[in-house]
């Protein structure tokens, strides 16, 4: 089996592979830059990948050695048709040691550059270990010290992840991770972000972490009370809701530096005609593939009128873009954002485009449901919970909500129908990807619509 092949039934397998389920036209190497010789070597390749009529680009550190050592199993790619095997080499601490050197060096080799942030100060020759959280990306944390994120799926041209962390780094910001370093190539004639080098927050938890366990204590209270028991989630030991108090204000604030740092405009009236289009699009599109979701048609549409009928202008600005519990981290000292590259699945164009912040507070509402309620998914308590859950999620909302307003964001109650038409188009996304990716939790969003 030649190298390309067995890299091609490896790449299919990993689950940032974005075209899964569709048939696997054509692969080509279209960089190969070795980056250490020796034996191991490590070779840094972008790979195309054809499905129909659309080609993606991929990342790929691959390793190769004459024998694999059995730490490294699990990362194996395949024969690589020279008496040696190829391996994914982000798992192997001989290799990604001198990735940590080249950012303190800003080493380049062959188009492939690596930078250090101005000011930046950070220890090489430190053991890596690949974090498992991951799924469009993967983060290889140095020590304690710095985390590598290593983007899997390339796009041409500016990174927003980097983009915004290092605006929001020069203007002071205590809510980012300090970013150390990226490195870069060139791809279709533009510069393209292959990685980022930034802080490691080691004594920090997600925010989805602790909205869960926070979730679970109110459950097990109100399993415990027997069924004339009443439980509300403001009874619960782990009450979240101090929590999304701050976290609303953190989130302010970030927009606030998003703002001073990217500048701001203001969405027309004649503009809101063509963003509520494009929501009632995406409706139509989500009863055709999921039929679950027509008895609430009408109720979304209703929304999306009152929204076109509403007279502008409305501010818009840089958001995140992809805003949700697990994008978030408590540390000793408050709440840190990550992850400002949006969803990876929208055009970059996009994702760099301003749009209302309100559409990031509608992504965390939604978060705080799917908190609430993925707990329920098969549990036989689940009918008697339901209504805890709704306590929970709409607690914690008005919660986040009042922080937000408070430290100066856009106030949601003033802007109400703007956010529910947001926090709906959310909803309706979470449908069709639910029923694509993972059908044992739609039922999360379609019965969080019937609460609407």
């Amino acid at each position: 089996m030649a190298f390309e092949d067995a890299l091609a039934t490896w790449l299919v397998e990993q689950r940032w592979f974005a075209g899964k389920g569709h048939g696997l036209r054509d692969l080509a190497i279209v960089s190969d830059t070795t980056v250490v010789t020796g034996d191991p070597e490590l070779r840094h390749q972008i790979i195309a990948v054809s499905q129909g009529t659309t080609v993606d680009y991929y990342q790929v550190l691959v390793g190769f050695r004459s024998q694999l050592p059995s730490r490294l199993d699990h990362a194996l790619i395949g024969p690589a048709g020279d008496n040696r095997v190829a391996y994914d080499a982000l798992h192997d601490s001989d290799l990604t040691k001198p990735l940590l050197s080249g950012f303190a060096q800003e080493v380049s080799v062959n188009g492939v550059q690596l930078h250090k942030m101005p000011g930046a100060h950070f220890s090489t020759g430190l053991d890596s270990l690949v974090l498992t959280a991951e799924q469009t990306n993967t983060s290889l944390v140095y020590g304690e010290e710095s985390i590598l994120k290593v983007f899997r799926r390339l796009a041409p041209g500016p990174n927003p992840d980097l983009e915004v962390t290092a605006a929001l780094a020069k203007a002071g910001s205590s809510h980012i991770a300090e970013p150390f370093g990226w490195a870069e190539a060139r791809l279709e004639g533009v510069s393209t972000i292959l990685a980022i080098l930034s802080k490691y927050l080691r004594l920090a938890t997600d925010g989805w972490t602790l909205a869960a366990t926070s979730v679970r204590d109110l459950y097990a209270l109100a399993t415990g009370t027997g069924p004339n028991g009443i439980v509300r989630a403001s009874d619960a030991g782990g009450d979240f809701a101090g929590e999304s108090h701050r976290l609303g204000v953190a989130t302010a604030q970030v927009h606030s530096d998003l703002a001073e740092a990217f500048g701001t405009d203001e969405l027309p009236t004649e503009a809101v005609g063509d963003l509520t289009e494009q929501m009632y699009r995406k409706l139509d599109l989500t009863v055709s593939a999921v039929p679950e979701l027509a008895k609430y048609a009408e109720m979304i549409s209703q929304t999306y009128s009152e929204l076109s009928k509403l007279k502008g202008p409305f501010p818009v600005q840089r958001v995140h873009g992809d805003y949700h519990l697990g994008q978030v981290l408590r540390t000793e000292t408050g709440w840190v954002v990550l992850d400002f590259e949006g969803e990876p699945a929208t055009p970059l164009a996009q994702r760099r485009a301003r749009s209302s912040p309100l559409r990031d507070v509608a992504g965390m509402l939604r978060s705080f449901d799917y908190a609430a309620r993925h707990q329920l998914i098969g549990s036989p308590n689940s009918e008697a919970l339901s209504g805890k859950a709704r306590d929970w999620a709409k607690r914690n909302a008005t919660a986040f909500c009042a922080g937000y307003a408070e430290a100066g964001g856009l106030d949601p109650e003033a802007n109400e129908v703007l956010l529910r038409a947001l926090t709906l188009d959310k909803a309706v996304y979470e449908v069709l990807y639910e029923a694509r990716h993972r059908p044992s939790w739609l039922t999360i969003p379609l019965e969080s619509l019937a609460d609407f």
